[in-house]
């Protein structure tokens, strides 16, 4: 799958979305993600972590070209997340 151009806040849902419903339909043994730049948006990262997650959900690999982005390797290896929307103090 290719990413054709960085995402803002307003396409990003729809992109992870569209990733979301042909990972769904076509149930590949891995899924590779071809982002645009070599310097992402935070909206093109964070569809990115959300098809990274649910590729994970679904025993799928994933891999990313054509940025410089450090994923986690290991599937134990859980990315930090909020529970239920609540934001936590620091």
């Amino acid at each position: 799958m290719k990413i054709h151009h960085d995402l803002d806040i307003t396409n990003r849902a729809a992109a992870a979305l569209q990733i979301e419903a042909l990972v769904a339909a076509h149930r590949p043994d891995r899924v590779v993600l071809e982002l645009p730049t070599d310097g992402p948006s935070p909206a093109t990262l964070s569809a990115m972590a959300r098809a990274q997650r649910m590729c994970r959900s679904m025993d799928v690999a994933f891999a990313v070209t054509g940025a410089d982005v450090h994923l986690p390797e290991g599937r134990d290896q859980a990315p930090a997340r909020l529970d239920a929307g609540a934001r936590r103090r620091r």
